[in-house]
């Protein structure tokens, strides 16, 4: 499995021109799943996953001119024979994880099995967008915000700070964006909140990507970012 971890979707040149390098092929060739599960847990979370698979967000994704785009419904998958869904999964190009609740996301991709099939996926590229790369690392930055969402049995159990750890470094996203809802999304707190943290912290304006093929982790951007190195003291 090869990752694209965006910010806020395919949003210049560069980030599109990394992903058909992932891909090793043009996107008008390539298959994709949409995965709309993070969203739900927000006031008018459905509406949010029309406009994503309808192209009409802020964030390109679904409207880029896949050979075919189907839909992976995770809190579906655990109620169907593995049969129906697991060789369309295997056989697609792209698995394209829309932005949400992270800790949501997780429970998701590990109920659902898709998290245990992921990395004996080898062609697959991964695209997420905001919690759907947070997801993949091994610290959910969000998790403070996901409690404000969470059913009250959810809380003790689901809603920590751990992801699932597909990479060795976490992230923030939309860092610096001028709306209100990302107030707390400064490059200054996330300075702060990376010395707290063991593994190194990417902080990704919505103009920036990272792009992760085997070993190698390149940050793809037009925009801002930095890298905040683990403090030595945590060991």
């Amino acid at each position: 499995m090869k990752l694209l971890l965006t910010s806020s979707g395919i949003r210049n040149g560069s980030i599109n021109d990394a992903l058909v390098d992932l891909l090793g092929k043009p996107i008008s060739e390539s298959s994709a799943l949409f995965v709309p599960t993070a969203i739900y847990p927000f006031p008018g979370g459905s509406a949010r996953a029309v406009d994503a698979l309808r192209g009409t967000g802020t964030s390109k994704l679904c409207d880029l001119g896949w050979k075919s785009l189907g839909l992976l419904e995770l809190s579906a998958l655990p109620s169907i024979q593995r049969e129906s869904w697991v060789p369309t999964l295997q056989e697609t190009d792209a698995l394209l994880v829309w932005g949400g609740n992270v800790s949501y996301l997780c429970h998701w991709m590990r109920a659902s099995g898709v998290a245990d099939l992921l990395p004996s996926l080898d062609r697959l590229v991964y695209v997420g967008v905001s919690a759907g790369s947070i997801a993949m690392t091994p610290i959910n930055c969000d998790a403070e915000w996901n409690r404000e969402f969470a059913l009250p049995s959810e809380l003790e159990n689901d809603v920590d700070e751990g992801a699932l750890g597909f990479v060795d470094f976490t992230m923030w996203v939309h860092v610096d964006n001028p709306d209100p809802i990302f107030a707390e999304h400064s490059m200054e707190k996330v300075e702060k909140w990376a010395q707290g943290v063991p593994v190194a912290t990417y902080a990704l304006d919505d103009e920036s990507a990272i792009k992760v093929s085997g070993d190698n982790v390149e940050v793809i951007s037009e925009g801002n970012w930095r890298l905040f190195e683990p403090s030595t003291s945590l060991g």
